[in-house]
């Protein structure tokens, strides 16, 4: 039995949408990551229960680190973004968790640096706080060892590949780390028995894309305008691009076809998914579905009658980031570090 609702909502659910193609689905995603940090923080003796710990977020991590702050006695401090909206924000207070949210920004690019700029601000101001780093520092792994093993139970130790968003480079990174490293210890596995397939927006810096735009909206969480330190990029075989309407038309596609409700990364996840299965008719794919679709009710579910067949949809193989072409591009990324980029005062923020 649970002895707190974090631990069941941290709990995914692996549904198998055909014989290769299985869904990864989450309530929301990131309490695995809070609840794995904070817990490893509190064994380690760098927090103590009582103490204020602090993060930057986009909404998703806000909730999962209050979750796991009241799950372990700890106060939460959040220093959100404008999107932050309505709901998040009265879960929050009653949580018991302070949050300061950002004024309203048309440029996702500033927000990002004006949260960053004030979490220095309150750490010069409260230096007993605790900078959660929910970014760059690779504690936030430590929950995924846990799935990756039942992942490997219930899959039979098929050869897999993993889809799923970039963001932050926990999720994907972590889940595919360990099921790499379980493969290498079994005598009949190797680390090449799991792919890796990253799926970004268009306009996100991870990968090299920020050159671009998507004339309708950057997909929120998947990600990003600075660099993150927990995105391993030596760890992904393959990288798509993919728009908003494109994303829209997975979404709403996945909940027609299997009534699974889940929000607008998961839909560019699924479109991804169902290419590299057909890809790579030998392997079993699993996509991470990350939170549910209610946030995104009104712009991406309401507008259903948009939504174009998947047929409609096809990426554009490309073997440089110079060629991105929108509604979805696909590169092969074949396990590469990234390339070095000079510093820009952005950037050392995060350090």
């Amino acid at each position: 039995m649970d002895q707190h609702v974090a631990e069941a909502i941290g709990r995914p659910d692996l549904i198998r949408l055909d014989d290769r193609l299985v869904c990864l689905r989450f309530e929301t995603m990131k309490v695995v990551s809070a609840l794995a940090a904070v817990r490893h923080l509190l064994d380690t003796g760098v927090v103590r229960r009582g103490d204020t710990l602090l993060d930057s977020s986009s909404g998703i991590y806000a909730y999962a680190l209050a979750l796991a702050c009241h799950r372990h006695g700890m106060r939460c401090h959040i220093v959100g973004s404008t999107t932050v909206d309505h709901t998040l924000r009265t879960q929050l207070a009653v949580l018991g968790a302070t949050l300061e949210q950002m004024e309203p920004s048309s440029d996702l690019k500033l927000d990002q640096k004006r949260r960053v700029e004030r979490i220095h601000e309150i750490l010069a101001a409260h230096p007993e706080y605790h900078w959660m780093r929910q970014y760059h520092d690779d504690i936030h792994y430590l929950g995924y060892r846990a799935i990756a093993d039942r992942v490997r139970e219930e899959t039979g130790g098929a050869r897999l590949t993993v889809v799923g968003g970039v963001g932050s480079g926990a999720s994907t990174g972590a889940l595919t780390r360990y099921l790499r490293d379980r493969d290498a210890r079994t005598p009949r596995g190797a680390a090449g028995d799991v792919d890796l397939v990253g799926v970004q927006p268009f306009g996100s810096l991870t990968f090299g894309a920020q050159h671009t735009s998507d004339p309708e909206i950057i997909i929120a969480g998947i990600g990003s305008s600075i660099p993150f330190g927990n995105v391993s990029h030596e760890l992904y075989d393959t990288l798509h691009w993919i728009s908003f309407d494109a994303a829209l038309a997975g979404a709403v596609d996945l909940l027609r076809r299997h009534a699974l409700f889940a929000g607008l990364s998961t839909g560019a996840a699924y479109l991804a998914a169902r290419h590299e299965r057909e890809r790579r008719p030998g392997r079993t794919v699993l996509f991470i579905a990350p939170d549910t679709g209610h946030r995104y009710v009104d712009t991406v579910f309401a507008r259903h009658d948009e939504a174009a067949p998947l047929g409609h949809f096809t990426p554009q193989d490309i073997s440089d980031q110079t060629e991105l072409t929108l509604p979805w591009s696909r590169m092969p990324w074949n396990r590469r570090s990234h390339p070095p980029r000079e510093s820009t005062p952005m950037e050392s923020l995060t350090t």
